[in-house]
């Protein structure tokens, strides 16, 4: 289920403060720092973003 582009467009990665954009990763939907030096996928449960560093996934 794709979030609102009014909610995307206001969440920010909490690690570096850069914008965040939306992507499937394995059928599951994460929430990408498009910051150069951070890089970190916030998975997304059942429609709600975590967006906890300790829950990120690190860039590979």
């Amino acid at each position: 289920m794709p979030l609102e582009a009014g909610l995307l467009e206001i969440l920010a990665c909490p690690a570096c403060h850069a914008p965040l954009k939306e992507q499937d990763t394995d059928g599951q939907a994460e929430l990408v720092c498009t910051g150069q030096t951070c890089g970190l996928a916030y998975p997304v449960r059942d429609g709600i973003p975590v967006l906890l560093v300790d829950e990120a996934r690190r860039p590979a």
